[in-house]
């Protein structure tokens, strides 16, 4: 990066960053919003990001499913590591070559370089070392990629089919924040496709999305508001299980889109 750069986006900024870096780059001190379009722009094929983070910053954002499995992914690819920093004031990246300095003012978003030889050093030197002593950020949400192998092969291909798509359209609506968590956008879809209770809580609780009490109550909450309703299932030895349905005509026979929509409104009436 040899120059300032201007754009509307922190997500503009930070892809420019990577674009440029050659070898591997810090991240440093970032707010929420910074995480959250960091976590968006990064793929397989950037460069090593060393994010150092302040955690309350990183709990934010990683408390939503959506970001935090995109995390989880990255991590697992070797692309991006994680770890706890509460020193830094302003939003940095640090590259071998260049620091730049991400400004977020009146509708645009700067990115101020310096080439200065020493002082490129001296931050090098600094955050290498500040990261050499920070605690690793610990992601408990399950890959993303690992969520959608696993569903498809407990569950079926369109139960699967159907969860992608709910959180595309959530995605595209909210920008890569949801208020539909995990839990209740699994639900959503098993009751779509008539799945068990027992097998899509005990699917969530396997992979690590949530334990099968969570799913319960969430399960619960959903049937009182008329989202979803369930029908008991004979089996030969035990208690019957529940199938899930949908529990009002609005999400029936609906794009995914109108059936993400409706969703919500009815859970937050």
């Amino acid at each position: 990066m040899k120059s300032n750069v201007m754009e509307r986006t922190v997500a503009d900024v930070l892809g420019e960053a990577l674009a440029a870096a050659d070898d591997g780059l810090f991240v440093v001190a970032p707010d929420a919003e910074t995480i959250k379009r960091l976590v968006q722009v990064v793929d397989e094929a950037s460069p090593s990001v060393r994010l150092l983070a302040e955690p309350t910053a990183l709990k934010t954002v990683m408390d939503d499913f959506l970001l935090a499995s995109r995390a989880a992914d990255r991590v697992d690819a070797g692309v991006l590591e994680i770890r706890n920093y509460d020193e830094g004031a302003n939003a940095l990246v640090v590259t071998d070559d260049s620091v730049m300095a991400v400004v977020n003012a009146d509708g645009h978003v700067a990115g101020l370089t310096t080439n200065d030889e020493a002082f490129i050093e001296s931050a090098n030197a600094r955050f290498s070392e500040a990261w050499r002593n920070a605690e690793p950020y610990v992601l408990r949400t399950p890959p993303l990629s690992k969520v959608r192998e696993t569903l498809e092969a407990e569950l079926g291909a369109r139960t699967a089919e159907d969860f992608d798509a709910v959180l595309s359209a959530l995605d595209a609506d909210d920008g890569g924040r949801s208020d539909l968590d995990e839990v209740t956008v699994s639900l959503l879809v098993a009751a779509k496709n008539e799945d068990l209770l027992y097998d899509i809580s005990k699917w969530g609780e396997d992979v690590g999305i949530a334990s099968k009490a969570t799913f319960s109550r969430t399960k619960t909450r959903m049937e009182e508001q008329g989202v979803i309703e369930t029908e008991k299932v004979p089996i030969d030895v035990g208690r019957p299980r529940l199938r899930l349905k949908l529990g009002d005509e609005r999400l029936e026979d609906v794009d995914t889109e109108a059936f993400a929509r409706v969703a919500r409104a009815m859970l937050a009436a």
